[in-house]
């Protein structure tokens, strides 16, 4: 079976990682596997490059026009679609080569159009995808609930490498290390991360690290300098060894608005890294509170 799996861009990110290791670990003796996304440091990552499509990040006409061409010259049989967007452009794929292509959606996140479109989210759905992967039971129950059909719907939670993200017994140091490891975006909610840091700057033995980057950079670096955090608060940028970052650091903050399941809550844990997050989509599925973390049931700043 010839397989195209799809992303919106390769930059770092839980959906863009879980695109990288679905392109490297799938069986290519038993498939032939092609894959198209948008540019993105992760590129690097990919182990066939030479299967690789370029997306254009903004010209989707262009997109749609190339990936026609790349279907039919490589007789794609499934679409694997890692976003909402890939799902829509393998329903033009399928009315303009009109050729009947399987369609499965790894769904990462909650959607625009779920929330507000319900009906006509569930109708693209339940008429022209085949299989949904969620991955939590969290997301899955969310798309029984607006009637998105159950039968199409399987849980397969994101792994971990465990070789690179290994066990790590914490050395007792004079400072703690607190970090957050995200996309520097609103709904990940950095600004409680520096008021914390602010509540507890009387003390001189702790010390904060930011992991990512994103569109909410400068809001954050003007939080810090509002509370004149420059020293116990460093912003890192994105990171090319997430398994060190996290190893290193002494417990990991999770404070998002929302979430589905973070791929950072199971690296914390298989390095031996304590999380403590707020308890939001599937993130309980994996921390037992005040088992393997420690879950916050509501938003309290302090």
């Amino acid at each position: 079976m010839n397989i195209l799996l799809m992303t919106d861009k390769l930059i770092t990110g839980g959906a863009e990682s879980y695109f990288c290791k679905l392109e490297s670990n799938l069986r290519y003796e038993d498939f032939k596997i092609y894959t198209a996304a948008g540019d993105g440091e992760l590129y690097e990552s990919l182990t066939r490059k030479e299967n690789f499509i370029l997306l254009s990040r903004w010209n989707h006409l262009r997109n749609i026009y190339y990936l026609r061409n790349e279907i039919c010259k490589r007789k794609i049989e499934l679409i694997h679609a890692n976003s909402l967007r890939m799902v829509l452009y393998a329903l033009l794929l399928q009315k303009f080569i009109k050729k009947k292509m399987k369609i499965v959606y790894t769904k990462h996140n909650v959607t625009i159009l779920e929330k507000k479109m319900p009906t006509l989210f569930r109708y693209f759905m339940n008429k022209y995808v085949n299989n949904i992967i969620t991955v939590s039971e969290f997301e899955k129950n969310n798309l029984i609930s607006i009637h998105v059909a159950e039968e199409k719907i399987n849980t397969i939670y994101n792994g971990v490498d465990i070789e690179k993200f290994l066990f790590q017994q914490k050395k007792k140091e004079s400072t703690y290390k607190i970090g957050i490891l995200a996309r520097l975006s609103k709904e990940k909610n950095h600004l409680l991360f520096v008021k914390i840091a602010n509540v507890l700057k009387k003390r001189n033995d702790f010390m904060f690290y930011i992991a990512g980057d994103g569109p909410e950079k400068e809001p954050i670096m003007k939080e810090i300098e509002k509370y004149g955090l420059q020293q116990s608060v460093k912003m890192l940028g994105n990171i090319s060894e997430p398994h060190e970052f996290i190893g290193n650091m002494d417990a990991l903050l999770l404070l998002s608005f929302r979430e589905v399941f973070p791929m950072v809550v199971i690296e914390a844990m298989a390095t031996g890294t304590p999380i403590v997050s707020i308890d939001v989509g599937g993130i309980h599925e994996a921390v037992i509170d005040g088992e393997s973390g420690i879950l916050i049931s509501e938003y309290c700043e302090y």
